[in-house]
């Protein structure tokens, strides 16, 4: 093949192509014409990469056809309004629908924490796990609290900690058992935590130290529990939705919850770091963590309840999802 005549005899075309790919709004026949061309050479880049594979044509055409193919399939451009609608809508219809799911992982988190810290306060032997009685003295008196150290290193490490679980624990959400297990484990940690300091009549200073940051940081957590669970649900009973349609409309909103989550763990974290470590009184901490989680559940059941009540669940729009298709005429 004379690629040298090929490129003469098919240069109008791949510039009428080019033309029309970058006009921003195209006739009913011209749109006709540029799905004609993009196929037209589509078979063009075929013909140069198999028998005369000149690097040059190949990447003027493939650039072409890109640009060609993100105009007949529709991009979406980067505005600021879909950020708003993120996070005026998107999200907090997420959250909102998780609501009572993130309650019930609540209440089983805290009975399990409870039963573990009981467990180990009141039975020698489970205290005896714990560590030596040296060791269990050496976490009371100094390591418990000296973990706490107010700095953006800190902070950092909290936040890369916490985000890391609460992903792994979405991630995992289709299992069921990801999700779970992430809950009872953390719930038995924390909760053996707590009956260890509270069987040195420390249960004071533990509750000081984890409720701070604790109260956003556990709604987090129970948030990502939730999510991870209701996306196993919704392949166990898809409802009148096939399963297939319905793993993916919870999957999508469980990524837009794993994205929210990116702000709480943070939030969490500026707390950790900078008020349950720092010399404010105990009162003051406690009351910042209070205002943190209320103001997430103001704005979850707030603008959560309105956007559920416009239809939206924390999914793409229907054009974005890839459920419509565009039409002329």
């Amino acid at each position: 093949m004379d690629l040298d005549a090929l490129v003469v005899a098919r240069t109008p075309a791949w510039q009428r192509l080019d033309a029309l790919a970058r006009r921003r709004r195209l006739s009913g026949a011209e749109s006709d014409e540029l799905v004609r061309l993009y196929r037209a050479v589509s078979t063009d880049l075929s013909v140069v990469r198999s028998s005369a594979p000149d690097p040059e044509v190949v990447a003027r055409l493939s650039q072409l056809l890109g640009r060609a193919r993100a105009r007949i399939a529709g991009t979406h451009a980067p505005r600021w309004s879909l950020v708003t609608r993120f996070v005026v809508v998107m999200l907090p219809a997420a959250l909102y629908r998780l609501r009572w799911w993130t309650l019930a992982v609540a209440v089983a988190f805290v009975a399990v924490g409870v039963v573990s810290g009981w467990w180990v306060a009141t039975h020698p032997a489970a205290l005896d796990a714990m560590g030596t009685p040296e060791a269990r003295q050496q976490y009371v008196d100094q390591a418990f609290t000296s973990y706490y150290d107010p700095s953006a290193g800190f902070a950092a490490m909290v936040w890369s900690n916490n985000f890391w679980l609460t992903w792994l624990c979405i991630g995992g959400g289709i299992t069921g058992v990801v999700p779970a297990g992430f809950l009872v484990s953390n719930a038995i940690s924390v909760g053996a935590a707590g009956g260890l300091m509270a069987s040195y009549g420390h249960l004071g200073v533990f509750l000081q130290l984890i409720l701070p940051h604790g109260f956003m940081e556990l709604t987090s957590v129970f948030v990502a529990g939730a999510a991870g669970l209701k996306l196993f649900w919704a392949w166990i009973d898809p409802g009148p939705r096939p399963r297939g349609r319905a793993l993916a409309d919870e999957g999508r909103a469980l990524v837009t919850v794993a994205l929210g989550l990116v702000a709480t763990l943070a939030v969490s974290g500026l707390v950790e770091a900078f008020v349950t470590g720092s010399h404010l009184p105990w009162g003051v901490k406690i009351t910042i963590g209070l205002l943190v989680v209320t103001a997430f559940w103001v704005y979850t059941l707030t603008l959560g309840r309105r956007a559920a009540r416009a239809g939206e669940t924390g999914d793409m729009q229907a054009d974005l999802a890839g459920y419509t298709v565009a039409t002329a005429g």
